[in-house]
């Protein structure tokens, strides 16, 4: 399961930049958030913690922020907010008629690439 949504993830993201580069931003930051997401089911699965049923958005981010950050502190707490902040963005991306900017859809694809940077590390030790 942990290398499924990893590879999930790295697909995204490699769609996430290929979006940013094509100045289409709202989806870049969907994309960059949803690879993250991935990332973070797959550190959990890799922990042995899985959902009872689907991946729900908030059961995702608060059992990533409790366990592995907090508790067991295998990734930096600044990566606390990383999840909320991009669906955040992404919210705004897909459901407002705001539109992101470039600045903003970069930020999201340098925090989705660190996560799952340091994701990878992790699971593949």
């Amino acid at each position: 399961m942990k290398e499924e949504f990893l590879h999930k993830a790295e697909e995204n993201l490699k769609i996430a930049q290929i979006s940013f580069e094509l100045e289409c931003y709202n989806a870049s930051a969907n994309l960059a958030y949803f690879a993250a997401f991935q990332a973070a089911i797959a550190a959990l699965a890799d922990k042995g913690v899985l959902s009872k049923g689907r991946n729900d958005h908030k059961w995702v981010q608060s059992e990533f922020n409790l366990r592995l950050i907090k508790r067991e502190k295998l990734y930096p707490s600044d990566f606390k907010k990383y999840l909320l902040d991009m669906q955040s963005v992404r919210n705004l991306a897909d459901y407002s008629d705001q539109n992101i900017g470039k600045k903003i859809a970069c930020k999201q694809l340098e925090r989705a690439t660190e996560l799952i940077q340091h994701i990878e590390t992790e699971v593949r030790k």
